[in-house]
């Protein structure tokens, strides 16, 4: 399967017409509420933005990989109106796969009556591709992908002028040290590359990747799998800002 980038925190693979999305967060707002910000619910917007994807793209699947929800360890009451509301929505327009994230405890519950096919968080293959959300490790199967689509980082890049500071949301991709997975799985890993994805939710921010305060989340980052200072970094309209280590880093 070949991977497109969109002018979107999306991927679509073709052929097949699978559209890729990561980290909705759905119920943030409830957090949001207790800390003393009140927001209106971001959910519609969200399934707006994509049913508009879906059309543009004549996507037939997709694939959630992880963090649907926002509330752990508990499910708030928004998560508990709005998500199944949510699935059964956009189950009538493509087949739905969710690889669970670290916020999604009890998410199968709250597919409510929609058909959606949930995945541990160890994820799953599809052709020359694995999915997975990042909290965990990979499959071992997974080692005979070309490519690892992987969420849970929330990349950012921080620009700093004098006393002014803006951050875009960024994709990362990045080579596996391949030593190091044959070393954990004692098999050989063909896997080429590791991309690491926006998130579709922009309230909640994200990691400056690009700070020396970033520390690496996930076993995979951990385990020095990818060395996120080795990492292209592309802005989510395809602006090419180079490797990660070459970068200005701010404290």
């Amino acid at each position: 399967m070949k991977i497109k980038f969109l002018t979107q925190p999306a991927l679509l693979l073709e052929p097949g017409k699978v559209l890729v999305i990561a980290d909705l967060h759905i119920g943030i707002e409830y957090e949001m509420f207790r800390a003393g910000i009140k927001l209106p619910s971001q959910t519609e917007k969200i399934t707006g933005k994509i049913e508009k994807l879906i059309k543009e793209t004549k996507a037939k699947e997709l694939v959630i990989l992880g963090d649907v929800k926002h509330n752990v360890p508990t499910i708030s009451w928004q998560e508990i109106d709005e998500i199944p509301k949510f699935f059964e929505r956009l189950s009538k327009k493509v087949k739905i796969t969710v690889v669970k994230g670290n916020h999604d405890g009890d998410i199968e519950y709250l597919t409510g009556k929609a058909k959606v096919k949930v995945v541990s968080p160890s994820g799953f293959k599809m052709k020359n591709i694995g999915f997975v959300h990042g909290q965990a490790w990979f499959k071992k199967s997974m080692l005979d992908c070309e490519y690892i689509l992987m969420a849970h980082v929330h990349p950012i890049v921080e620009f700093r002028t004098g006393s002014y500071r803006a951050t875009e949301h960024c994709w990362l991709k990045v080579k596996p040290n391949n030593d190091i997975l044959k070393e954990k799985f004692k098999r050989e890993s063909k896997i080429k590359e590791i991309i690491i994805m926006p998130v579709f939710n922009h309230l909640i921010g994200g990691y400056a990747v690009n700070s020396e305060d970033f520390k690496p989340l996930g076993p995979i980052m951990r385990n020095k799998i990818i060395d996120v200072k080795k990492s292209e970094v592309y802005l989510l309209d395809g602006t090419y800002l180079g490797k990660l280590d070459k970068l200005k880093k701010k404290n």
